[in-house]
């Protein structure tokens, strides 16, 4: 069941509100618990996150932990506009987990409107190429 993790491959989970995207993911992200480490934080507060660990100095620390999490699961992808300061702590994240850790991200978004709430297409291009390549949507 737990293949998708050990071979560091994404899942993608999409669609309208209230159709369980969330409660799926977080029953994998339990069965994926009993084989790894897995934490569950919104997008929004994952921004926050970096954010504060900017102003207090810790942020090559949090991203260093987050690199090293065998699955980060981040849900309500897309529901604020990102700032060109989110988008390189985004790439940062998606480029150090890249091939080596899983990532499940959830979203009301369909993933062909990601890129527009994304918001710069350079970025977008290099984040969603990380998060894509070797994902499995829903």
């Amino acid at each position: 069941m737990c293949d998708w993790l050990k071979k560091a491959q994404n899942l993608l989970l999409t669609g309208p509100c209230g159709t369980g995207k969330t409660f799926i993911a977080c029953a994998l992200g339990h069965q994926a618990c009993r084989k790894a480490t897995a934490p569950d934080i919104t997008a929004s507060r994952l921004i926050l996150a970096l954010t504060q660990a900017k102003a207090d100095g810790s942020y090559r620390k949090l991203l260093k932990a987050i690199a090293g999490m065998d699955l980060l699961i981040i849900d309500d992808w897309g529901l604020e506009p990102l700032t060109a300061a989110t988008r390189n702590d985004l790439m940062e994240i998606m480029d150090d987990r890249y091939e080596h850790s899983a990532t499940v991200i959830i979203s009301q978004l369909p993933t062909e409107q990601w890129y527009q709430a994304i918001g710069d297409n350079t970025l977008a291009d290099a984040i969603l190429d990380r998060l894509m390549h070797n994902a499995q949507s829903d």
